[in-house]
């Protein structure tokens, strides 16, 4: 009931042993017939995903389609201040194999496993969304280390919250 998106963090960086146990925690969530479907890319360091968002921000300005749901986040898009990282330290994308059943239940059952094993240990964390169709780009997956089987299904920010947002 404590948890939620947390979309303002503090510069301290996630250890990297504490990431390394928010994904062991994400591979014990429930996949059909245990398949575990999933595999996870995790990127760190706030100039690094900084970056990213820069060029994630010019990509959703070309293709995000003119609805008038998106217009904040379209006005969003275009200020350069915006991080659409939410100045977090990390970024675990988890991406579903192309084999298995449901793959992509699976992967949002180990986005939610991992939500909640970040926020026992005190981190924030945020889906971001957003970022799925420039992830999902073969030549951003390349460059990334994402195999070009795998599809970018969850990215979620992890950091330390600089404060914790109301229900």
């Amino acid at each position: 009931y404590q948890r939620r998106a947390v979309r303002h963090y503090t510069p301290e960086e996630v250890p990297d042993r504490t990431l390394n146990v928010l994904l062991e925690a994400a591979m014990q969530a429930p996949s059909c017939l245990n398949l575990q479907p999933w595999s996870f890319a995790l990127f760190c360091g706030r100039s690094r995903l900084a970056g990213y968002s820069r060029r994630i921000k010019d990509h959703l300005l070309a293709s995000l389609p003119p609805v008038e749901e998106l217009h904040e986040h379209t006005a969003r898009m275009s200020d350069p201040d915006y991080d659409v990282f939410h100045g977090a330290s990390a970024l675990i994308v988890i991406c579903a194999k192309p084999n298995g059943y449901s793959p992509n239940e699976a992967c949002g059952l180990a986005a939610q496993t991992l939500m909640l094993a970040a926020h026992a240990f005190g981190l924030g964390s945020c889906p971001v969304g957003f970022v799925r169709a420039w992830l999902r780009q073969l030549h951003i997956k390349s460059e990334l280390g994402i195999p070009s089987t795998h599809t970018p299904v969850f990215p979620i920010v992890v950091a330390h919250p600089a404060s914790q947002p109301r229900p």
